[in-house]
């Protein structure tokens, strides 16, 4: 398996540490470690392989390995990967969710206690938004996926995660101002990174598929001809 780290990570830790959070966002990326292992555990009870691990400032990530068999199964419109790749991604946030529940019930400090349930419900929130590639743009996108087919579950996740990030951008600012929190603004500024990143994703795929539906009904007026032709000649 390979194994990558975001250089970015220290520059966080360096802007936390300087502005004395540095133990909220210690805590927080332990949690999002155990919830990366929620997404690694589902992978490989669903029989996915791991393929690549990522450390980035906000956490980690785990790509898997995509099974031929798996991706010819068809369910409606998607296929048997595609409903492996939700289940992996509701996996993260049910994991946290537990820990939070565990600690309802564990005799600890007020304040740990607190600052563990606060960590796991960030984490929770953080990655349930239906912005791509986060775990609730994956599970959007894999039911609509299912639902649609590939093309328009690309086209809907990339509006949805768009209008998403707006809007969290635009309520983030007003937060800014009345909480004074730099943590607000790394966040926005990470997502908005991500999101650029698959806009570029996905714009190249946009190319490839409207050569391809090109291609398509130059091929279909081509086999149009054929009959008519016949028919003229008979």
């Amino acid at each position: 398996m390979k194994f990558r780290i975001d250089l970015k990570i220290f520059l966080f830790v360096l802007l936390f540490f300087i502005t004395n959070q540095i133990k909220i966002y210690a805590m927080i990326m332990v949690f999002a470690i155990i919830h990366e292992l929620g997404h690694l555990l589902a992978g490989i009870l669903l029989g996915m392989q791991p393929d690549k691990l990522e450390i980035n400032p906000f956490g980690v990530s785990i790509d898997f390995n995509i099974k031929r068999k798996d991706y010819m199964r068809k369910i409606k419109k998607g296929n048997l990967l595609e409903l492996k790749k939700i289940l992996v991604a509701f996996a993260g946030p049910f994991v946290n969710g537990i820990i939070i529940l565990i600690l309802c019930f564990i005799h600890i400090s007020p304040y740990d206690k607190m600052l563990m349930i606060f960590s796991n419900w960030t984490l929770i929130l953080f990655n349930i938004l239906p912005i791509y590639p986060l775990d609730g743009g994956r599970i959007v996108k894999g039911i609509l996926y299912l639902l649609k087919g590939k093309q328009k579950a690309e086209e809907y996740i990339y509006h949805i995660s768009h209008i998403t990030l707006i809007l969290l951008t635009a309520i983030g600012s007003i937060g800014i101002l009345f909480i004074n929190n730099i943590a607000i603004f790394l966040v926005i500024i990470f997502l908005w990174v991500l999101q650029l990143r698959e806009d570029k994703i996905y714009k190249n795929r946009k190319v490839l598929y409207e050569i391809i539906d090109k291609e398509m009904k130059q091929t279909d007026c081509k086999n149009l001809k054929i009959p008519i032709e016949n028919k003229i000649n008979s």
